[in-house]
């Protein structure tokens, strides 16, 4: 097989509009764009934002709240899913929950307690309810907060 066998095949490939190529293609003398003005000169055209001099939507509106930058965000995730995604561990890492798909990597991981839990498990995680941490050490098991990293 060669680069050239390759699928689309020329005849399949959709041509492109040629623009500006004289008055019997159609497209020819203004190519589209109309008579004068800004939109027909060549990287002419307003941003996508603008509203003809009209006061701007973003203007318009009132402002309203914060954003925290403070604010630190948790991926959480039940007992029960655990237990599920891990049938027969006795210790879950967070590479292992990374693994397993049920946050995504790099992202803060929380564990609640929805779910039951009937053997010792060792969990690791950023942080965990109170709740989630009693069931665990009820059902014999022990339940590691990592220490949260910041940048900067």
């Amino acid at each position: 097989m060669q680069l050239h066998e390759l699928y689309p095949f020329p005849e399949e490939r959709k041509q492109r509009k040629r623009l500006g190529r004289g008055r019997g293609t159609g497209q020819g003398c203004t190519a589209g764009k109309g008579n004068k003005g800004q939109n027909a000169r060549a990287g002419g055209g307003v941003r996508p934002s603008f509203e003809g001099g009209q006061m701007p939507i973003q203007r318009r509106l009132p402002k309203r709240g914060f954003k925290n930058p403070f604010k630190v965000s948790y991926s959480p995730v039940n007992l029960d899913r655990l237990v599920e995604a891990f049938p027969n561990t006795a210790e879950i890492t967070l590479e292992a929950i990374y693994d397993r798909g049920l946050v995504a990597r790099g992202n803060l991981v929380k564990v609640l307690a929805n779910g039951d839990l009937d053997k010792a498990l060792t969990i690791e995680a950023h942080k965990f309810s109170a709740s989630a941490q009693d069931k665990i050490t009820k059902a014999g098991g022990t339940a590691k907060a990592l220490e949260i990293v910041t940048e900067g």
